[in-house]
């Protein structure tokens, strides 16, 4: 918890005056990203008398205003004794004028404030693709120099934290007012589909690669806590630092340093003792996300049609085209009650009589057509007349389900020899349900970080791949696959 005192650079941006120390201090940044360091006062004069609210500057406000930033640390004073022409102008001390680090990056933190809102946060998935690949150099990098594994940690820390500052930035919208007050209006309706289907995308990814990740974490964690951390420190040590702290804490803060990045990148995809890793909570708060956009769009539909109901008029309507005495006088009350701008065609695959185009609709035939309400409290009507029993259907129904599954359990069972199915060896042609049962195992060992699965008839198996392909006979057709075995836990053959 050191140096955590107030911090004097910063006085500028709260003090009466500091609309005018701002501006000295923003002109002396854009100097300074054009490679300008040193300024005299009057180029700064010059670049303020520019701004028509400091018309009536005067180079003794200026003069005070950077008195007052080289007090603060912001600016620091350098004497030039090259412009110095007379002993007046010795003794008025003529100075050049460059910011302090400090300064810099508070600047530097100034114009990402104000320009927060306009950089808008991704949830893309390349960073996942870029911290597998990091990870699995591991093996690689504990063999390399130091200024290799110094390249490879600062690009493994930068994916990881361009990872979290694009979520961050994305997430965080959602949960600001006027995203909320924009979730809750009439336009959102229209553009909440692309918001899901990107944040479903986005879902499916995550799900993939974390995964992914988390498995060569746990396979790599031994190799990089136990050597690649000590070279990374080693190779932080090995670059010679202008300002470097002295009294040997130097190590000891590097070595804290990387111990805290690589704990924040390891429990972001893997779970500790009770606590959720970041990973899994990321989804959490994307799947609320998308159940508060539907549910918000719902809502909006909802208070739409509230008060809505047209069933008075349709019947009123219906009483006067029944009173019509002719055609034309229904077509002139079409017109009224529709209207040109309310004109729906409806296409229908029933068969003409006549197929003259100068024929018009309303000499065909009539069709009738059942329709159904488009509404989700429709419920057709119940048949009230009671029910037969169906007891021994139901009993008859219940004892072939149960044969056919024993007669698909006997079928699987013979291929289990000596403890283990190995698919590479099985010659003859199996059926679709077997191997639909077969596959349904090796996806929910897969599923599983230690490769291990449970049969629906109690077996716990382990999932192997052996090197290379096999062919899979079917019913309906050749499987190529890996060449997986299944090794059961219970050596015995099944009864």
């Amino acid at each position: 918890m050191k140096h955590l005192e107030a911090i004097g650079e910063a006085s500028y941006l709260s003090v009466p005056n500091a609309s005018v120390y701002r501006k000295i201090m923003r002109y002396f940044y854009q100097e300074y990203e054009r490679m300008h360091f040193q300024l005299y006062k009057e180029d700064i004069y010059e670049l303020l008398k520019g701004d028509e609210e400091l018309a009536d500057y005067s180079v003794k406000q200026m003069e005070a205003d950077l008195e007052a930033l080289v007090k603060w640390k912001n600016l620091t004073p350098i004497q030039d004794p090259g412009r110095v022409y007379t002993i007046a102008d010795y003794k008025n001390k003529q100075y050049r004028y460059t910011m302090s680090e400090y300064a810099v990056e508070i600047e530097r933190l100034t114009v990402r404030l104000e320009n927060i809102f306009l950089e808008s946060g991704s949830l893309s998935t390349n960073f996942f693709v870029r911290l597998g690949k990091s990870l699995e150099d591991a093996e690689h990098i504990s063999h390399a120099d130091l200024r290799e594994v110094h390249e490879w940690w600062s690009l493994l820390q930068e994916d990881f934290k361009r990872l979290n500052q694009n979520y961050q930035d994305y997430l965080r919208d959602f949960y600001s007012g006027k995203a909320d007050r924009l979730m809750k209006s009439v336009e959102f309706v229209l553009h909440k589909d692309k918001f899901i289907k990107y944040l479903n995308e986005f879902v499916q990814e995550l799900q993939h690669h974390a995964k992914r990740i988390e498995q060569i974490l746990i396979l790599r964690v031994p190799l990089i806590e136990s050597e690649i951390l000590a070279r990374v420190v080693a190779g932080e040590l090995d670059i010679p630092h202008a300002l470097a702290e002295t009294g040997g804490t130097t190590e000891a803060s590097i070595r804290d340093n990387v111990a805290g990045k690589w704990n924040s990148l390891k429990n972001w995809f893997l779970d500790a003792q009770g606590r959720e890793c970041e990973c899994r909570r990321v989804l959490r708060i994307t799947n609320d996300i998308i159940r508060s956009i539907i549910q918000n769009a719902a809502l909006i539909v909802q208070i739409q049609n509230w008060g809505i109901s047209r069933k008075d008029d349709y019947r009123k309507f219906l009483e006067l085209f029944l009173e019509c005495g002719d055609l034309d006088e229904a077509h002139r009350l079409s017109a009224h009650v529709f209207g040109i701008q309310s004109i729906r065609h409806l296409k229908t695959n029933e068969p003409r009589e006549e197929d003259a185009i100068n024929c018009s609709i309303y000499e065909e035939v009539p069709a009738a057509f059942f329709l159904k309400p488009h509404t989700r409290g429709y419920h057709e009507k119940k048949d009230r007349r009671g029910f037969s029993d169906k007891s021994l259907e139901k009993l008859m129904q219940r004892e072939n389900y149960l044969r056919r599954m024993e007669q698909q359990k006997g079928i699987v069972m013979r291929y289990i020899r000596d403890g283990r199915v190995a698919f590479s060896e099985i010659d003859e042609v199996i059926s679709e349900a077997t191997r639909t049962i077969f596959l349904q195992w090796i996806t929910q060992a897969n599923m599983s970080s230690d490769r291990r699965g449970r049969t629906e008839y109690g077996q716990e198996y382990k999932l192997i791949r052996r090197k290379g392909n096999c062919v899979l006979r079917c019913e309906d057709g050749d499987l190529t696959m890996p060449a997986y075995v299944l090794e059961f836990e219970n050596r015995s053959e099944p009864e």
